[in-house]
């Protein structure tokens, strides 16, 4: 049985990827910082997993020590992890002049680097089982630029990039590596955007949506269920021939 790896899995996009493998007869690992979020979440999907498990691990995916530590006990749990979903990510918006090195690093660190950390630590298990999957959750960021979140749109571009060289290294170990770039998404970062374009510009929280599902040229803010939808169908195996790319879940914004 496969055994898919989801970093911030207890909430919004991973959630939602956790269920929707779930439902394919996967077992999944949702792994995060937050040990009663995940336990909420986890008791909701056991509810619906059939004869799939289910399991948590709390971890900080900045911590290298803590993901191989994780993610070792994870597979004694569940098996051999074959599928890796890098979803955990943190968005802080800040004008390039007023971004410290503190605020840059941490974008760096929380999108890039603990995908880093997290792909390394998997990676084994996947060659010795000959299969796998890697998943990174990488943004329209990661395709695009957007004012007064520089460090994040350099984080996620990173990612992009790591995506493209890991999809080559790979390509021919049965391993395949792709970005799923989401645009405007009904999550925690987007509520938290919403919020912010309400302090700064005393806009109705009606109106900070309407901003935000402007760049959406279906003019909505995307489902975390449509973004789910599309790391299911890479999880496949009949999708062996899809790697190094980055596919945007974004209603046209990016083409």
């Amino acid at each position: 049985m496969q055994h898919a790896f989801i970093t911030g899995g207890g909430r919004g996009i991973g959630f939602a990827c956790a269920r929707a493998l779930l439902a394919q007869g996967i077992n999944v690992t949702i792994a995060g910082r937050d040990v009663a979020t995940l336990e909420q979440a986890a008791s909701q999907l056991a509810a619906e997993a059939g004869k799939a498990g289910v399991a948590i691990c709390v971890l900080d995916v900045t911590d290298e020590a803590a993901v191989h530590a994780g993610i070792a006990e994870a597979a004694q749990q569940l098996g051999p992890i074959t599928i890796l979903l890098n979803n955990a990510g943190q968005a802080q918006p800040a004008p390039f002049a007023k971004t410290t090195a503190a605020h840059w690093q941490q974008m760096l660190d929380v999108n890039l680097t603990g995908a880093f950390h997290c792909t390394q630590a998997v990676l084994p298990q996947m060659l010795e089982a000959g299969w796998g999957r890697i998943i990174n959750i990488a943004s329209t960021a990661g395709l695009k630029g957007y004012k007064y979140v520089s460090a994040y749109v350099a984080a996620k571009h990173g990612l992009v990039g790591l995506t493209k060289a890991l999809a080559l290294e790979l390509a021919t170990k049965n391993i395949t590596v792709n970005a799923v770039c989401p645009g405007y998404t009904e999550t925690d970062i987007v509520h938290d955007a919403i919020a912010n374009i309400m302090q700064k510009t005393g806009r109705s929280e009606e109106q900070a949506r309407a901003e935000l599902a402007a760049a959406n040229p279906q003019q909505k803010l995307v489902q975390v269920e449509e973004v789910a939808n599309a790391v299911t169908w890479l999880c496949q195996p009949a999708s062996s021939a899809i790697t190094g790319q980055s596919i945007a879940v974004a209603g046209g914004e990016v083409m």
